[in-house]
């Protein structure tokens, strides 16, 4: 009888694991596929990013493969990849990500000049992120589309094998189940510590780090950080999003979390306390979270500000993984009631 409990406890106790952890999924089509022959230069310049920089006399490898491999033995330190590519009009309005496989150890990409995501972060303050796979959003704003695109990823290797080592490289079409109506993953300012202003919209956050949401924090700022942070980002509503009902969908976070738009609080999972041993956890990094707003929590016609305050009590830490965004609360019952 007491296994018969037992085994029913651990199947509920599964069951309710997999209810908080479930979110609509994500299905990924290559577009351009970037694997094979790139450009390759040992050294630093940040000119190298430029699409209009001349790089015929850098040498040409195969990616992806250590450089190593590749006739640059026992080099560790700094070096750029390049390569161009074309992406037809009909992507224009397409959800589209980069994918860069797995780098050894620090990585930038830049498309056509601009950052669109990193990865570990590069001396002086040096972090590895070597076992963390690339996966950068690429806002659309950025493509040439039908012309010539330069893609340029900056990388330094601290010791053994170094470059664009592994894993699927191209630029890949993302299909959501639940498409968003404002999507909200990519580039956000990110700050460590504690300061109940970072709240409120007009709030300085011009110092802060720029990270990759959906992602671990540690992949992208130096250091093993557990204890509070704060994300922020700033988006526009339009005018046709007014009288209507949206659900927040926050991806997951570890571990708890309170999110503010305008300054006013819309959502939380778990208790934050000012002092961090008053915090107890149970399983909230495991949650997916969705948090139903009220009409007026947005405005519409508006730039809108949204603030995260997280703690990490230990390991990864930060909204690490989608999605990540804003879908309309009839939408979002109705797809639910299908699943």
């Amino acid at each position: 009888m007491y296994r018969i409990l037992l085994y029913t406890s651990v199947l509920l106790f599964m069951l309710h694991f997999r209810v908080v952890g479930q979110q609509p999924d994500e299905h990924y089509l290559e577009v351009v596929d970037l694997e094979g022959e790139w450009k390759l230069m040992i050294g630093d310049d940040k000119t190298w990013a430029a699409p209009g920089f001349n790089d015929s006399r850098w040498e040409r490898v195969e990616v992806p493969a250590t450089w190593e491999s590749q006739g640059f033995y026992g080099y560790d330190g700094f070096a750029w990849y390049r390569k161009q590519f074309r992406i037809g009009s009909s992507f224009r309005d397409a959800s589209l990500m980069l994918f860069l496989g797995y780098v050894d150890d620090v990585d930038a990409a830049y498309l056509n000049g601009v950052e669109i995501g990193h990865k570990g972060s590069f001396p002086p303050n040096y972090w590895t992120a070597y076992n963390s796979e690339r996966r950068y959003k690429i806002p659309n704003e950025y493509l040439n589309f039908g012309g010539v695109n330069t893609l340029a990823v900056r990388i330094y290797d601290a010791q053994l094998d170094g470059g664009i080592i592994g894993g699927e490289i191209g630029v890949y079409q993302r299909n959501r189940d639940l498409p968003f109506d404002i999507d909200l993953d990519g580039y956000w300012k990110f700050a460590k510590g504690d300061d109940m202003d970072r709240k409120n919209p007009g709030y300085n956050d011009s110092d802060w780090d720029e990270i990759s949401v959906p992602g671990i924090w540690e992949d992208q700022v130096a250091g093993n950080y557990d204890g509070f942070g704060w994300y922020r980002k700033q988006f526009n509503v339009p005018a046709s999003m007014a009288g209507k009902r949206y659900v927040l969908m926050m991806g997951k976070i570890d571990d708890v979390d309170e999110v503010y738009i305008n300054g006013k609080m819309v959502g939380k999972t778990g208790e934050i306390h000012d002092n961090p041993f008053r915090i107890r956890f149970n399983g909230e990094y495991a949650q997916q979270r969705y948090y139903y707003l009220e009409e007026s929590d947005l405005i519409p016609g508006a730039v809108n500000t949204i603030s995260v305050r997280v703690y990490d009590g230990g390991g990864e830490g930060g909204i690490y993984e989608g999605p990540v965004g804003l879908v309309e609360l009839r939408r979002f019952v109705t797809y639910w009631r299908k699943h």
